[in-house]
């Protein structure tokens, strides 16, 4: 168990990827600090704060659910200070949130372009820099942003330059961050789907019920997040990872657990680049 009494701040974790990471850092008997943005339910997104606290405590963790909009500077500061007060520092900060609209420059209006950055590239730079201070005095700490390695083929651009410009810059803060606190021995690292996950955005905003039988679940992420926490900070910093590969590598054989639906083709995800080919083992066929 090594998470247990550790802390993680984790942003978007009310639901999907940031729930399933914080459910399983939960199980080693982890601190978690829930920082998102849904406190009421929502009639088309699972979850509040308040639920994925209650979860959190089922799986053997300790949840601290804090009401923040990651855009805004005195609400991160304020939840960040909570964390520390409530147990003591942060050893873990996962840049999970993020925003979505897979459209052309011409249909992406400035409101949505605003958002889409002002959460993704500016959030995970504000959220990492006031979490910084405090990852300094952990004993192994590391940063972990749900972003995509930065393959700038045009392809990933073409049809949504604006998200993939939100998204990379999310990255980019991987690429410098793990460069300028190197020698503080914090890790920055980048973790990535190589298939879609059935999480709200799937089937709200881009393939809907039919769409999910063709992804992963988001334990996938959780356990690959996992390992990558219990890596030595100072020795694993500045990489960019994709879920399934990064898990073989490290033993995982069974990937057939992690399908929604067996019967179904999965479905790959963007920004996967050509040079990281699945594993020998896997398949994106459908099994049965």
């Amino acid at each position: 168990m090594p998470l247990k009494g550790k802390t993680l701040f984790i942003t978007g974790a009310s639901r999907g990827i940031g729930l399933a990471i914080a459910l399983r850092a939960a199980r080693d008997g982890a601190n978690i600090a829930i920082a998102a943005k849904t406190a009421e339910p929502h009639p088309k997104l699972p979850g509040t704060i308040y639920s994925a606290a209650e979860e959190i405590k089922k799986a053997g963790g300790t949840a601290l659910p804090l009401l923040c909009d990651i855009r805004f500077e005195e609400q991160v500061a304020d939840a960040v200070e909570k964390t520390v007060s409530r147990f003591g520092g942060i050893d873990i900060c996962v840049n999970n949130a993020s925003a979505i609209q897979l459209t052309g420059t011409l249909q992406t209006d400035m409101k949505r372009y605003d958002l889409m950055n002002g959460i993704n590239a500016r959030g995970t730079y504000l959220v990492s820099r006031t979490c910084i201070p405090h990852l300094k005095k952990a004993a192994n700490p590391h940063v972990l942003m749900l972003s995509p390695p930065l393959d700038m083929n045009p392809k990933w651009f073409r049809g949504h330059t604006a998200y993939t410009m939100a998204k990379y810059g999310m990255s980019m803060c991987v690429l410098g961050m793990a460069a300028e606190f190197e020698d503080d021995g914090i890790a920055f690292n980048a973790l990535w789907p190589r298939t879609g996950v059935a999480t709200a955005a799937i089937k709200n905003a881009l393939a809907g019920e039919e769409g999910m039988r063709h992804c992963r679940t988001p334990e996938i992420l959780a356990d690959a997040a996992h390992l990558v926490f219990a890596q030595d900070a100072r020795a694993f910093t500045g990489n960019f990872l994709i879920d399934d590969t990064f898990l073989a590598d490290h033993g995982v054989t069974d990937f057939d657990k992690y399908r929604v639906d067996p019967t179904a083709d999965l479905m790959p995800d963007f920004f996967v680049p050509d040079w990281i080919p699945p594993p020998a083992s896997v398949s994106l066929k459908s099994v049965r």
